[in-house]
């Protein structure tokens, strides 16, 4: 079974300054709760592109250490990207991220699709697994609000 996670959110930034951090593949650390002890291993010397493979470590359980490697598939300067996983703990993975100016700053929007492996096995963790995705994505919420300033929208 296919899932899916949307998260949007409104902050008082620039449709320029919130492009500028969200295509910078170094801030996922600073969005990633520290728990998570997220590590790039290569790939974020530049901003996205379209083709560009992104690998790191996280760990999304204690003591459980992962590799993930995703692509960035798409890129529309300023409006939108989407990185999918290449190899990783998901059968699929697949999240766009979009910007819309709005007045007084940025609609911020996520939407993931995800699978998880395993079958009825994956099945069964399934509520775990979405428990832990609400608190990572609420905490990059929180984190981005308190970087850059909540729109009420």
């Amino acid at each position: 079974m296919i899932h899916r996670i949307h998260k949007q959110q409104g902050l008082t930034i620039s449709i320029d300054e919130g492009w500028a951090f969200l295509s910078d593949p170094n801030n996922l650390s600073v969005i990633t709760p520290d728990h998570m002890q997220f590590k790039i291993l290569n790939g974020a010397e530049s901003n996205m592109y379209p083709g560009q493979i992104i690998e790191y470590t996280v760990c999304p359980f204690p003591k459980v250490k992962m590799k993930w490697v995703t692509e960035i598939t798409h890129v529309k300067d300023r409006e939108y990207f989407v990185d999918e996983q290449r190899f990783g703990p998901y059968a699929l993975w697949h999240h766009k991220h979009f910007l819309k100016p709005t007045r007084g700053g940025i609609i911020m929007e996520d939407l993931i699709h995800y699978k998880l492996p395993y079958g009825f096995l994956g099945n069964i963790i399934q509520p775990m697994v979405a428990r832990q995705l609400k608190d990572i994505f609420n905490y990059r919420e929180n984190k981005l609000k308190s970087l850059f300033g909540e729109l009420k929208y």
